[in-house]
């Protein structure tokens, strides 16, 4: 599952982790992607000494058999993780989904955690490129889920989700305990307070947030890439 930042993709996998015949793992390329650009995160320390910033052995592990008794395996990506050069043969022998967000609410979620974020911190170019890549693949556009549709009607949204990826839907992915989760990454205290506080998918989102000055630029400049995924959707909020 592919996304940028602050799109529901903790609480979605926290869904599929949910699930008895699923494991998940949370961003696996961050160590990776932190070492590689020498970008400064929260819980910076704490994010390299958790896992590998070797891509090309965390790419084997996306690739490495799953324990009994599990069937899935639900990676969650950040695509601005993924820098140019790093090896994508893993790519092709995994099956594909992109979670979008209104980059309004992703920025105004963003700042509310990290101040002066880029574009390429939110990731919607990434998440393009990488989207193009996979539909020359296949030959026709992968799935895409807009987390708004989530929020409004997490049930359908999720079974429509199960049904074009081929697996039984599973009711577990409707509610979880509070708290964090093993599959959590080493940042989520700083990042993931809200979702540990939750127990399943939030309501419907209201409208818009307003955004001046540079975020609504920077909200402006991620639009196309969010309107060229959506137009894919599974289904509409």
């Amino acid at each position: 599952m592919w996304s940028g930042p602050r799109n529901l993709s903790t609480a979605l996998m926290y869904a599929f982790a949910n699930r008895v015949d699923c494991i998940a793992v949370d961003e696996p390329f961050y160590a990776a992607y932190l070492t590689a650009t020498g970008v400064i995160h929260p819980m910076h320390d704490a994010v390299l000494a958790s896992q590998s910033a070797d891509p090309a052995t965390v790419a084997q592990r996306l690739l490495a058999p799953i324990p009994p008794g599990k069937t899935l395996f639900y990676q969650k990506h950040m695509t601005h993780h993924m820098v140019a050069g790093w090896p994508e043969g893993w790519m092709d022998s995994v099956t594909h989904a992109f979670l979008i967000r209104h980059p309004a609410r992703v920025v105004a979620s963003y700042l509310a955690k990290r101040e002066s974020p880029t574009l390429a911190d939110l990731g919607f170019t990434q998440q393009a490129e990488i989207f193009d890549r996979v539909a020359d693949r296949l030959g026709h556009a992968p799935l895409v889920i807009d987390s708004a549709a989530i929020r409004a009607t997490p049930e359908p949204a999720l079974r429509a989700l199960c049904a074009a990826l081929a697996i039984p839907f599973d009711p577990a992915m409707l509610a979880w305990l509070p708290g964090p989760k093993p599959c959590d990454g080493a940042w989520a205290p700083h990042w993931y307070g809200a979702v540990h506080a939750s127990t399943g998918f939030d309501t419907a989102e209201g409208p818009l947030p307003v955004l001046t000055g540079e975020a609504a630029r920077l909200a402006d400049a991620a639009l196309p890439h969010y309107d060229r995924l959506r137009a894919h959707a599974l289904v509409s909020a």
